[in-house]
């Protein structure tokens, strides 16, 4: 397994600019000569035993990490929680599992016959969390997922990666409010996920977040290829609680709008 939280992270940012090259360049966009300060990183899967939650929370356990929240996406069919590590500075994780039993049989079908294809002690392999699918797809079953569950969708392609990195705003020397970073992004020629507006959240909530609109990718299927939204960088402004210290959780509703940004009805 991986020996520092340091050496976990590099490995998952270097996979998930293999589709995300437009986090560089915001990357440069916003730094200020600075080191960008990593909020958190969320992850994707089905909630099977041999690749549910806890398989990809056991990493970060290994390393530290506690539970904490749990969350609820009802219209989605998920189920989530995120972890934190006593360093302060570490990234959070946020990982989410789509409920297989509450989708439909043709779903979870083709999904019974992805995690076929999966070796049982994948999870147990140290680069798992930045393997990619570990499965084979056909373009026509892609479409099928996609009408019932962009999230399913999107981890049948995808599979094993951080989903998104997140720009902690709190930590930035140049930009004090999120509005402020948008503006920026927009200016750069970034397109920004507005399913709820560009901005989900409030001070009220004690959490403001952001979201690009997903790269695209060019994605080979059993029967083809499709250019696809592959992952996005998300930017995250936190708000003190009353006993001083920032607020570390999520908010549900605006992560459900989060998770659009992968949606290809919106690219």
């Amino acid at each position: 397994m991986h020996t520092s939280v340091q050496e976990l992270f590099d490995a998952l940012w270097q996979h998930y600019l293999t589709v995300t090259p437009s986090a560089l360049k915001i990357h440069d966009l916003l730094k200020g000569g600075e080191a960008i300060v990593n909020d958190h990183v969320a992850f994707r899967t089905f909630n099977h035993p041999k690749l549910g939650l806890e398989k990809l929370a056991a990493p970060f356990l290994a390393l530290g990490y506690e539970q904490k929240g749990e969350y609820h996406f009802e219209a989605k069919k998920l189920y989530a929680r995120h972890y934190e590590h006593p360093d302060a500075t570490a990234p959070k994780v946020f990982i989410s599992e789509l409920l297989l039993e509450q989708c439909s049989p043709e779903l979870q079908r083709i999904v019974a016959g992805l995690i076929d294809q999966v070796d049982d002690t994948l999870a147990e392999r140290k680069d798992f969390l930045y393997s990619g699918a570990p499965w084979r797809i056909s373009h026509a079953d892609y479409k099928t997922l996609l009408a019932e569950s962009e999230y399913a969708a999107w981890l049948a392609v995808y599979g094993y990666r951080a989903n998104h990195f997140t720009v902690s705003v709190n930590h930035l020397k140049d930009y004090d409010s999120l509005e402020a970073v948008n503006s920026a992004l927009k200016q750069a020629g970034f397109r920004l996920n507005d399913a709820g507006g560009e901005i989900k959240g409030s001070p009220e909530v004690l959490l403001e977040q952001s979201s690009t609109l997903a790269d695209t990718t060019l994605v080979h299927f059993t029967d083809g290829e499709a250019a696809l939204p592959s992952c996005f960088y998300e930017f995250a402004l936190r708000y003190p609680k009353p006993d001083g210290e920032l607020y570390t959780g999520f908010v549900a509703a605006s992560a459900d709008k989060i998770f659009e940004s992968t949606d290809i009805g919106h690219q």
